[in-house]
């Protein structure tokens, strides 16, 4: 079974257990979701789907978007710009952020996933979830800069 497989039948069990309908349209969501490097927000997932889905509201993919992240099934991106992005939880990863052209790149950062919090958090609250939104301009907008230059 590959990883797709896998993510789809976890989502399956999840929605189960948590008495949430597999509906066709939450199916297409979270395949979309899954199947995007993008890191869609719901507008641009909505105006993906509607051709497939002529009957689906935007409140539809909102209010669809809100349940995942409850069940953990769907990571919201923090970022800078008004729109919320989406992802598909499938692993421990970080985002770098164009803050040029809105470009959104997943890295990996093994040692900052290992590496223990500092004590003063204990005191704040507890902590269930951690990681990196690095901002900056990505190599193809300092290209354009470049060569404009």
């Amino acid at each position: 079974m590959d990883t797709e497989q896998q993510v789809m039948v976890h989502f399956e069990a999840t929605c189960r257990s948590h008495g949430l309908k597999l509906t066709h349209q939450r199916l297409e969501i979270y395949k979309a979701l899954l199947q995007s490097a993008e890191h869609p927000s719901a507008e641009s997932l909505h105006k993906q789907l509607e051709t497939r889905l002529p009957t689906l509201s935007l409140d539809t993919v909102y209010r669809t978007l809100a349940t995942f992240e409850q069940l953990g099934l769907v990571k919201r991106v923090e970022t800078m710009s008004s729109q919320a992005r989406f992802e598909a939880v499938i692993d421990q990863h970080h985002h770098f952020f164009c803050d040029q052209c809105g470009r959104l790149v997943d890295f990996h950062w093994h040692l900052f996933d290992t590496m223990g919090l500092p004590e003063s958090l204990h005191g704040i609250g507890q902590v269930r979830d951690k990681n990196v939104v690095v901002h900056g301009i990505c190599e193809q907008c300092l290209t354009t800069q470049k060569s404009e230059s």
